[in-house]
């Protein structure tokens, strides 16, 4: 059923972006969660389709829409597939390429966003530390001017897309303690001294996950993104359109693992009876979709709000903790209807379920969330 806002433009988009879901990924995914990583190949496909480009500038490739709402459509008919680590690593551009978008040299624009967006080469965001977590201001990873290269040190870990991006968008110190003495670098994936070593998850299997070692990792002192110990402002506008994202992927992975989980109440029969006939089935199938609706109609809100030129940090903070936490309550249930077939690999619940915990840890744990929601609030 369309949504509220949806135009025949919204539409014909979203029924695009469901055929590439429906064929260029959903009869390879499992291969793909056994293999650890996403082909190329598929980000080649995405852009054919139209879908990597959609809210970049168009001087670069990309395609210009007239509001957010396509990314959400993106991300839901992505969903449809059950799995959360296609849209983090196919999408990771999303995160990777906005501080160059916003802050970077044209030069660096047109060196880095044309292969991404066409899908020949993968962009990734390296802000994360072993030893800092959501504690940005304080990174650890040092750069320092030498001739004409900035010499880094030092280490980031989690980084979706780590082991496969050709471009990484790095957050360095160059100054002094603090969020002022941060420096964003679009750093080459084949640049010296940068290695890499694969992380093993218990979910997001198919996106590839990397902890990045900067060892006299030499980069060019024209991959500077923006202005010198500036680079905190870049991640903070980014961290907005990430929460947003990571809500709408929660809000859609929870409607794909209510759908399965519908459908099996529909068709098992136990006692003679369709699941469907027992009251206490079709009850969690309405706590199930409140639950959903709810988030959903907090999400397109806030959607609409950011593309007015609001940034309503605190409400987004919120969003993402009510998404995420909805997301765990409706994949618990959608595995308990589904029964032992929901506990087995290849099921879209078992997945989603697995998958869960990332989304409140991501883009801000929960209570990192909740304590700027607070400050924002003035509590």
């Amino acid at each position: 059923m369309p949504m509220y806002w949806e135009t025949e433009e919204h539409g014909r988009f979203r029924d695009q972006v469901r055929r590439f879901t429906e064929q260029a990924v959903m009869p390879h995914l499992d291969g793909w969660e056994a293999e650890g990583r996403l082909p190329v190949s598929l980000h080649q496909q995405a852009a054919e389709a139209g879908i990597l480009q959609i809210g970049f500038p168009e001087a670069y490739g990309g395609i210009e829409v007239p509001d957010g709402f396509y990314e959400l459509i993106v991300i839901e008919e992505l969903c449809r597939a059950g799995s959360g680590g296609l849209i983090a690593s196919l999408l990771s551009l999303g995160i990777g390429l906005p501080p160059i978008v916003a802050l970077g040299s044209e030069a660096l624009k047109a060196r880095v966003l044309p292969p991404v967006l066409r899908g020949d080469a993968v962009s990734a965001l390296a802000i994360t530390e072993p030893g800092g977590g959501s504690d940005v201001a304080n990174l650890q990873t040092r750069a320092r001017l030498q001739d004409d290269h900035y010499v880094l040190d030092g280490s980031k870990t989690f980084i979706t897309s780590g082991m496969r991006a050709d471009w990484l968008t790095v957050a360095a110190r160059t100054g002094p303690a603090g969020m002022q003495g941060i420096t964003l670098f679009a750093v080459p994936g084949d640049a010296p001294g940068l290695d890499r070593s694969a992380l093993d998850k218990m979910g997001w299997r198919c996106s590839d996950t990397a902890t990045l070692y900067f060892q006299n990792c030499r980069v060019p002192a024209d991959c500077v993104i923006g202005q010198v110990n500036a680079g905190f402002l870049g991640i903070m506008r980014n961290f907005n359109n990430e929460r947003l994202a990571l809500a709408a992927q929660a809000v859609g992975l929870a409607q794909c693992a209510y759908d399965e989980a519908l459908g099996w109440a529909r068709e098992r029969e136990t006692f003679g009876k369709p699941l469907i006939q027992r009251q206490v089935i079709r009850h969690r199938l309405v706590d199930m979709l409140t639950a959903i609706r709810a988030q959903r109609a907090c999400l397109y809100e806030l959607a609409w709000r950011c593309g007015q030129g609001e940034a309503p940090i605190a409400e987004l903070c919120m969003l993402k903790n009510g998404a995420t936490s909805m997301l765990e309550q409706v994949a618990g249930e959608a595995v308990q209807i589904l029964g032992g077939s929901g506990y087995l690999t290849g099921c879209r619940s078992e997945r989603i379920f697995r998958e869960t915990k990332v989304l409140s840890i991501g883009g801000g744990a929960s209570e990192v969330m909740k304590d700027l929601a607070a400050r924002q609030l003035g509590l």
